[in-house]
């Protein structure tokens, strides 16, 4: 195995410098074109603040929204996994109604403009779903300690019902992509695993348990672990129904303060420490299925 070593050249050096001159050239005329005058000694106390009551420091406005935003991305994914598995076998069913069903909810939600999905999902969940099942008189009757395990794990309770109608529209917008990512890793087991189970005896649920699935999800997991990073950055849509994650604090805390660039940079590396951090670990977990395959 060739092992090539890395090293900085000049082309690199010349490249950073170019990138360091257009940061301070742009920098240069927001201050000056724009005549903005930078703040940024008061941008720390909106991610933290302390809290004397508690005698501790709590996660203030564009904290508050990151943690959100990795709530909704982690359970956002569960349930988009789950529901594209499903949709998923039912793309390669014999029956013909399965298929029909599993490629009209991929066209439908991979054709139609995210923002309009989230509107009628989030809408309909909202007014239909979450009444009917009763959540907001569940989560008011519960102990305190219910109570705040569900603000850790999703939510305040006043905003339990909004969380879950936006983690449920999320999840149906990105199950649509990961049915698409079971379909292709489930098709992508070579012929000869069915043929060969089949020769055993097994039928077509057991041969895909004990067989197909298996060997599919060492192929599925990568591309999964992406649309894990893609759900991070679509979380932000649902700012639009005035689910607090971190785009929605960012744009509130901007129309406070009128702190735009500061907010907005912040947020940025926000998001980079979120998707940059899944990449590295996404890396990683290619690496380590690649040496088991060998």
């Amino acid at each position: 195995m060739v092992i090539f070593k890395r090293k900085i050249t000049p082309l690199d050096l010349v490249v950073f410098l170019m990138l360091a001159a257009a940061g301070l050239y742009l920098s240069y005329r927001v201050k000056v074109g724009l005549h903005y005058n930078w703040n940024w000694g008061v941008l720390p106390q909106f991610l933290f603040r302390y809290d004397p009551e508690a005698a501790r420091w709590v996660p203030n406005l564009l904290m508050q929204g990151f943690f959100n935003t990795v709530r909704l991305s982690i359970w956002g994914t569960l349930l988009a996994s789950l529901i594209g598995l499903l949709m998923g076998l039912w793309r390669v069913s014999h029956s013909l109604f399965y298929r029909l069903m599993g490629r009209s909810y991929v066209e439908i939600c991979r054709n139609l403009p995210p923002l309009v999905l989230i509107f009628i999902f989030y809408y309909f969940v909202s007014d239909q779903i979450m009444p009917i099942l009763g959540v907001e008189d569940f989560v008011r009757g519960s102990s305190p300690a219910t109570q705040a395990l569900l603000a850790f794990l999703l939510a305040p309770p006043d905003l339990i019902a909004p969380f879950l109608s936006a983690l449920i529209t999320l999840a149906i917008f990105e199950g649509a992509y990961i049915t698409e990512i079971v379909r292709a890793g489930i098709q992508s087991i070579e012929r000869g695993q069915w043929e060969a189970g089949r020769a055993l005896g097994m039928g077509r649920w057991q041969l895909m348990r004990h067989v197909i699935l298996p060997q599919a999800m060492r192929r599925i997991l990568p591309p999964l672990g992406g649309q894990f990073i893609s759900t991070i950055k679509d979380s932000a849509i649902v700012s639009v129904i005035s689910i607090q994650e971190l785009t929605f604090q960012g744009m509130e805390l901007m129309s406070a303060t009128f702190m735009t660039f500061e907010v907005w940079i912040t947020v940025t590396l926000l998001y980079l420490l979120l998707t940059l951090t899944c990449s590295l670990a996404l890396a990683r977990l290619e690496t380590v299925l690649h040496r088991r395959e060998r």
